[in-house]
């Protein structure tokens, strides 16, 4: 599968992040991502087919102000597409139906919803671990049901995954089951020894290289999965629940590092059912309920200024406090 590409402005901003484990404050962009409309979605309609601003302003008034409509997103800067995605489980059984919605480089999504509402099901989709019943689903403009059983494990190079359950390697150190991740991709032991203290210290791993996953708390065991998705820099990382077994302190610290890594240049999806955190994220949200999509809305802070990873941490600190 070819390989995708990165925002190279907000990557070059954020390599300082890399090397300290703070975030930079990014240029501002004249278009930024919570600026479009979800894609798919039109405006309601009211009588007569007018719109229901038009209604509000009849013909010959003028309204107090008007934002042209934005443009809908370039093909291009799509990193996730589901156009009519159905995924039937045997007899009866949704796990999601006619999901349409795309994804852009460096978006940072949340995907809610009760438990069977589908947000696992479209992560399980996303790294073929099932195949649609209907629909189609595109990453990086690639046609997901193109690629062969066998070139499986190479897509899913390109695709970091930080599991709920951790799912750590017991009998190996931080160090090993961070570095395996960059082996299956064949990177040689000096690119290894080369990458792994940036990415340790992005973490707050640094001090934690020699432990196992036994010796390390929730918190910590989770920072390792979050590290070993990310060590390859993905340009898609996907995270199913990744505070579903943590306190909301330990949470916090997870959501500042998914955030720098986003701010890096990642496209980061998160399915979670933890909806306070969602919330004080402020970032896009798909609703998800018994398969459907029931709402894809973008963050509640229209044109505002961009926060670095410590004033997020500071906000959501307080703001749970």
């Amino acid at each position: 599968m070819p390989k995708l590409e990165k925002g190279s402005a907000t990557a070059a901003n954020a390599r300082a992040e890399v090397a300290t484990g703070r975030a930079q404050t990014p240029p501002s962009r004249e278009r930024r991502v919570r600026d479009l409309p979800p894609p798919g979605r039109e405006r309601r309609r009211g009588e007569h087919g007018q719109s229901h601003r038009d209604a509000a302003h009849p013909r010959g008034a003028q309204p107090q102000s008007r934002r042209p409509a934005p443009p809908l997103p370039d093909p291009r800067d799509v990193v996730v597409e589901f156009r009519g995605v159905s995924k039937l489980y045997g007899v009866g059984g949704v796990g999601l139906e006619r999901a349409t919605f795309a994804i852009r480089r460096q978006e940072m999504v949340f995907l809610v919803g009760p438990t069977g509402s589908g947000k696992s099901t479209i992560m399980r989709l996303l790294i073929k671990e099932l195949e649609p019943t209907d629909g189609r689903i595109r990453v990086a403009g690639r046609d997901l049901s193109e690629i062969e059983h066998k070139k499986v494990p190479y897509y899913r190079r390109n695709v970091g995954v930080v599991f709920q359950d951790f799912k750590l390697l017991p009998t190996r150190t931080v160090y090993d089951n961070i570095a395996y991740a960059l082996q299956v991709t064949g990177a040689s032991r000096k690119q290894i020894r080369a990458t792994l203290p940036d990415i340790l210290r992005l973490t707050g791993l640094s001090t934690k290289l020699h432990n196992y996953p036994h010796q390390l708390s929730g918190g910590e065991q989770q920072r390792v999965a979050v590290a070993r998705a990310f060590a390859s820099h993905p340009p898609l990382l996907l995270a199913d629940e990744p505070t579903g077994n943590l306190d909301p302190e330990t949470s916090i610290g997870i959501m500042q590092l998914l955030y720098r890594i986003n701010r890096a240049g990642t496209t980061v999806l998160i399915a979670s059912h933890d909806n306070e955190m969602v919330d004080r994220m402020r970032r896009r949200v798909i609703e998800l309920k018994r398969g459907r999509i029931v709402r894809d809305e973008a963050s509640g802070l229209y044109g505002a200024r961009e926060e670095n990873t410590d004033e997020l941490g500071e906000r959501l600190k307080r703001e749970t406090s």
